[in-house]
C-alpha cells in the first residue's frame, strides 16, 4: 500500500489537488482520508462555545483513531471513518465504510506535524499558496458551506486561522518530499504525482 500525505494551509487547494489526481486515475484504486473527518466529538459543549473553538489547532483531532484507522487499512481491514458536521461543530453519528485500497491519500492541514501518522506516509507533500489567495478561498467555503458571514469569517482568520498556520502549519514544510505550490493550478506537479501513484499500481497489479 501507497500511503500519501498531502497538507497545507487552510483555503490552500489541497482538496483540489486530491480531486484532480483522482479523476485522472482508474476508478476504486485510491482512497482518501480526510484528516477534518477525524475532528474530536464536541457535543458536551454549547453550540456557542463549539464556535469559538480553534480547528486549526494539533489538540482539535483525534489523532490516535486516525492513526489506528490507517494502519488496519494497511492491514487490509476495512474501517469506518467517522463524519463531522462544520455546521453543529459535532461528529455526527453516521460513519462511511473505506475498504483497503492499493493507494491511500491522507489530507489535511496539520497531518505533517503529527510523527507517528508521518512515519506511517511513503510521500509527504505540502500544498503551498499565497496568504491572500488562501484568504479568499476561505471566505467563499465558509460562507457557503458553513454558514459564517464575512465577519466571522475575517474575525476567526485573525484570531485563530492565521497565528495557527504559522505556528502549526507552515513549519511542516520542512518534512515535505515535494512542494506544490500554486495548489490545483499546478498541472506538472498534479502529473508527477499521478505517475508516481500509476507507477505504485502497476507494480501491486
Amino acid at each position: 500500500m501507497l500511503i500519501i500525505g498531502i497538507a497545507g494551509g487552510t483555503g490552500s487547494g489541497k482538496t483540489t489537488v486530491v480531486r484532480k489526481i483522482i479523476e485522472q486515475l482508474p476508478e476504486g484504486e485510491v482512497t482518501v482520508l480526510p484528516q477534518d473527518s477525524y475532528y474530536k466529538d464536541n457535543s458536551n459543549i454549547s453550540l456557542e462555545e463549539r464556535k469559538k473553538l480553534n480547528f486549526d489547532h494539533p489538540e482539535s483531532i483525534e489523532w490516535d483513531l486516525l492513526i489506528d484507522h490507517l494502519k488496519r487499512l494497511k492491514n487490509n481491514e476495512s474501517i469506518e471513518m467517522p463524519s463531522y458536521s462544520y455546521l453543529t461543530c459535532t461528529r455526527s453519528e453516521e460513519t462511511t465504510t473505506i475498504n483497503p485500497r492499493d493507494v491511500v491519500i491522507v489530507e489535511g492541514i496539520l497531518i505533517l506535524g503529527h510523527k507517528r501518522l508521518r512515519e506511517l506516509m511513503n510521500l509527504k507533500v505540502f500544498v503551498d499558496a499565497e496568504a491572500d489567495d488562501r484568504l479568499s478561498r476561505v471566505i467563499l467555503r465558509d460562507i457557503i458551506e458553513r454558514g459564517r458571514d464575512v465577519k466571522q469569517v475575517l474575525d476567526r482568520y485573525t484570531e485563530t486561522v492565521k497565528p495557527s498556520h504559522l505556528q502549526f502549519i507552515e513549519p511542516t514544510k520542512r518534512y515535505a518530499d515535494l512542494i506544490v505550490p500554486q495548489g490545483g493550478n499546478n498541472k506538472v506537479a498534479i502529473n508527477l504525482l499521478k505517475q508516481h501513484i500509476e507507477q505504485n499500481l502497476n507494480l501491486t497489479n
